[in-house]
C-alpha cells in the first residue's frame, strides 16, 4: 500500500471514530491534524470529553467494535480503561483520546500540539468529500485522454461549411446557371410538380 493510500485509509478511520463520538455525546470532539516533524509515527489525535466514566467506557468500546467489524483495524494498546478518566486508543497512525472533562482541561493536550491544525469532524468531513471529488476528477480525465490517445481510435472529422462561392460553384455544375443552392432546390421542385400535374392530365 502506497503512503497516500495509508493516509486515506487512516482518515477513513479517523472519521469513523469521531462518528461513534458524535453518536456516544462525546463533548467538544475535534481531530487534531499533527504537524509531520512533530508527529513521531502518528498523522491524527481523535480528543472528545465524557461526562462521567461510564459514558467513556461507552464510547471507547464502540469505536473498538466498529473499527473492528467494519474495517479490522485493531488498536495497538489500549491504556485507561479501569479508572476511565483518560481512556487511550492507540491505531499507531492516529490516536483516540477519551476524556473526562476536568481532565481533558488538565493536561490540555490541544495547547502542548501547538504546531497541530484542529478540525471539527464536520470540516473533516467536508475535507474528505473534497478530496473525493477531486480524485474523481482526474480519474475521469485520465481515461479521458486514455481514449482519445487509443492506437486505431477513429478520428473525427469536422465537416467544414461551404463558402457562398463553392455552393454557387456546386450548383452551377449541376445546372448550368450559378445559382444558390436552395433556389437550385425549390425549382427542381417545382419542376417535379409540373411533371407531375401534365401526366396525370
Amino acid at each position: 500500500m502506497s503512503t497516500e493510500q495509508s493516509l486515506a485509509q487512516t482518515r477513513l478511520l479517523v472519521q469513523a471514530a469521531a462518528a461513534v463520538c458524535e453518536d456516544k455525546k462525546g463533548e467538544d470532539t475535534r481531530i487534531l491534524e499533527l504537524d509531520p516533524v512533530d508527529a513521531g509515527l502518528s498523522d491524527f489525535f481523535l480528543i472528545t470529553s465524557a461526562t462521567n466514566d461510564r459514558q467513556a467506557m461507552a464510547i471507547a468500546d464502540e469505536i473498538e467494535l466498529r473499527l473492528k467489524r467494519d474495517f479490522g483495524a485493531y488498536a495497538n494498546s489500549v491504556e485507561g480503561r479501569r479508572q476511565g478518566e483518560w481512556i487511550l486508543l492507540d491505531y499507531v497512525d492516529f490516536v483516540v483520546h477519551v476524556f473526562l472533562a476536568e481532565r481533558r482541561a488538565f493536561y490540555d493536550i490541544e495547547r502542548l500540539r501547538k504546531s497541530a491544525r484542529p478540525l471539527t469532524p464536520a470540516e473533516f468531513d467536508a475535507e474528505l468529500k473534497a478530496e473525493l471529488m477531486r480524485k474523481t476528477r482526474a480519474v475521469r480525465k485520465g481515461s479521458a485522454r486514455a481514449k482519445t490517445a487509443m492506437p486505431g481510435a477513429p478520428e473525427v472529422k469536422k465537416k467544414t461549411p461551404l463558402s457562398t462561392s463553392a455552393k454557387t460553384a456546386d450548383t452551377k455544375a449541376h445546372t448550368g446557371r450559378a445559382v444558390p443552392r436552395k433556389q437550385a432546390a425549390k425549382s427542381a421542385k417545382r419542376a417535379a410538380k409540373a411533371t407531375k400535374k401534365k401526366s396525370k392530365d
